[in-house]
């Protein structure tokens, strides 16, 4: 029994570990300190899958740079089923949606969504519902 208790802790305590070690930049997301972000998402090529990066004034913040990609603990690449999926995503990290636009290029959509970090008190009546 105290072996279970030993390994179920471990196992939680990785998992936990794991959820909330995303970055963008070398930065955890949990980290980044800003008001404002843009997440950008495009279509992955031959995927219903999307392509989606977060730009916070970051140096050298064009779209497709390696330094706006979201990673995990691994360092390999996260992509997500959709935008909604990325907004579930930066909600986690307290980050809410502002506004969107769209644009079209080279017949590539590409989906821009302005998200504003939570204030406190927002933060704080959400764990209580």
């Amino acid at each position: 029994m105290v072996r279970f208790i030993f390994f179920f802790s471990v196992f939680t305590l990785i998992s936990y570990s794991s959820i909330y070690s995303q970055t963008v930049n070398d930065v955890m997301i949990k980290d980044i300190d800003v008001k404002y972000i843009e997440i950008v998402g495009t279509p992955r090529t031959i995927s219903n899958k999307m392509n989606v990066e977060i730009q916070f004034g970051q140096e050298g913040n064009l779209v497709g740079a390696q330094n706006t990609k979201i990673k995990d603990s691994d360092g390999s690449r996260i992509f997500f089923n959709s935008m909604v999926d990325a907004l579930n995503f930066m909600d986690k990290y307290g980050y809410k949606y502002l506004d969107s636009y769209i644009t079209s290029a080279n017949e590539t959509t590409t989906y821009h969504y302005i998200l504003i970090k939570k204030r406190e008190e927002e933060i704080v009546s959400e764990n209580y519902e």
